[in-house]
């Protein structure tokens, strides 16, 4: 019963999400205005594009529901709804909730939150054996995995620690000034995505590793997707670092392509 509950409800959380983010990156300057808190187009875009790839990441989990394989990817969507939850709480001074999708927004939030802590305890109850398939990543994968852990974890960090007029800050990187309200949420999703990569440098099961790879495509194709929509924004002359914004993705993102046609995107039987 646990186990049906916590499916269905990671099932609403990627309905929740699609609505959601289908809503703010597709109206992205209608609704910028009226979010939750003080975002810009893009800003509300690029957040769209998390909630999408986040509403792909959850259906795609729910419907695959084998613990074994899922559970990384599960872990990155448990912890992303807790930290927004959390930043939200921080700033319920600067919050905005004259319009539907700031209550939407907090909906789904707060469904995330459930359903974390409903599929928490149902991964603990079922106790899911480790399947080993064979060393999932090899040492020349682990670097790389290694490396993106490393600057996508310092990336978040950086936004959940960083005072304002702090380097980087000021549309060093993201090619727009944030107030600390967003920067502390973009912080906190990069770490979210760092902490969700952690258990593959242990995990033996290569369908957990691709699944994990398949599910979070989604956050890599709509985050990419807008910024390239953008795209003139960016100074790549005088603010270099929005190459960093770039390639963060685009480095993990194109080679992932060759990977799925070689080794398929976890759906098979360890």
């Amino acid at each position: 019963m646990l186990s049906n509950l916590s499916r269905w409800l990671t099932f609403a959380v990627a309905l929740l999400y699609g609505v959601l983010g289908a809503a703010l990156f597709l109206l992205q300057e209608q609704l910028a205005p009226v979010f939750a808190w003080k975002v810009t187009s893009f800003m509300t875009m690029t957040i769209g594009g998390w909630c999408l790839g986040n509403a792909w990441l959850a259906f795609i989990s729910a419907r695959r529901w084998d613990w074994k394989r899922i559970y990384p990817s599960l872990l990155y969507l448990w912890l992303f709804g807790i930290s927004q939850m959390l930043v939200m709480a921080s700033f319920r001074d600067k919050l905005n909730l004259e319009h539907p999708i700031a209550w939407l927004y907090l909906l789904t939030l707060a469904v995330n939150v459930l359903a974390a802590l409903v599929a928490s305890l149902d991964w603990l109850s079922a106790r899911p054996s480790r399947a080993f398939h064979r060393q999932a990543l090899t040492l020349g994968q682990r670097w790389p995995a290694f490396a993106f852990v490393l600057f996508v974890g310092f990336l978040g960090l950086y936004g959940l620690t960083a005072p304002l007029g702090a380097p980087g800050t000021n549309g060093g990187i993201f090619p727009e000034i944030m107030s600390l309200f967003t920067l502390r949420s973009f912080g906190a999703f990069y770490l979210c995505l760092a902490l969700g990569v952690v258990p593959l440098f242990w995990e033996k099961n290569l369908q957990a590793v691709l699944h994990q790879a398949f599910a979070a495509y989604g956050l890599i194709f709509f985050i990419t997707l807008a910024a390239f929509l953008y795209l003139h924004l960016f100074d790549f002359t005088t603010r270099p670092g929005g190459l960093a914004y770039f390639g963060a993705y685009l480095i993990v993102g194109l080679p992932l392509l060759a990977v799925f046609r070689q080794y398929g995107t976890g759906n098979s039987n360890p």
